[in-house]
């Protein structure tokens, strides 16, 4: 056999291995984790479990997703995330007013109870909790974070804002009534959270 056909052979070999990730396997097996998720929560979810919804083998999901508490996370964040963005009103007290308020009614959602679990449930699993960290807390503080500085660029806002403290200060309560359910979430609540925090932080 001949150099050229060799590395013509190699070639053909290279570029047959495998085969590309189809997008429409990935949405099956998110919108799988995803049900299972509302259903059983996180605890009871199990790769074998949604590969059988997706009608997809086990080898399929790992190739994607190295652990349970990664496709759990990714299957939460598809469909949540679209609902949660934050508007550009003019106004860093109304952008965080309309955002949390979704988030609010995202809470008392049945997906609620699947944000609750998570949270509960990565307290004792490390993987998972660092899963939220990255792909939902870290997210949404950095896009706070913008808002905070549009205000200060409008001069709207005072220019020594701690946008982490505020960030605390806005949603922990949220986060609190959330997981502990001595008092409902509500837009009231949410009003009164941006006023006064909001307050505090308006450029004198």
């Amino acid at each position: 056999m001949s150099t050229s056909k060799t590395k013509k052979s190699k070639t053909v070999a290279k570029s047959g291995r495998g085969r590309p990730r189809s997008p429409e396997t990935r949405v099956k097996i998110l919108k799988a984790a995803y049900e299972m998720l509302n259903e059983v929560g996180f605890m009871d979810l199990t790769i074998e479990g949604v590969a059988a919804r997706a009608e997809v083998g086990k080898p399929t999901i790992y190739r994607r997703w190295k652990t349970k508490a990664a496709l759990a996370m990714d299957a939460f964040l598809e469909f949540v995330t679209p609902e949660l963005t934050f508007p550009d009103t003019g106004s860093a007290s109304e952008d965080f007013r309309e955002q949390m308020q979704k988030t609010v009614k995202l809470m008392n959602s049945p997906r609620g109870e699947v944000l609750a679990s998570v949270i509960g449930c990565g307290q004792a699993n490390e993987e998972l909790i660092a899963a939220f960290r990255e792909n939902w807390l870290i997210p949404r503080r950095k896009d706070a974070k913008q808002i905070f500085q549009r205000g200060v660029e409008r001069g709207e806002l005072k220019a020594d804002v701690d946008a982490e403290v505020a960030i605390d200060a806005l949603y922990s309560p949220l986060f609190y009534r959330l997981l502990l359910k001595h008092q409902p979430l509500t837009d009231q609540l949410v009003n009164e959270l941006v006023d006064v925090v909001m307050n505090g932080l308006v450029s004198r």
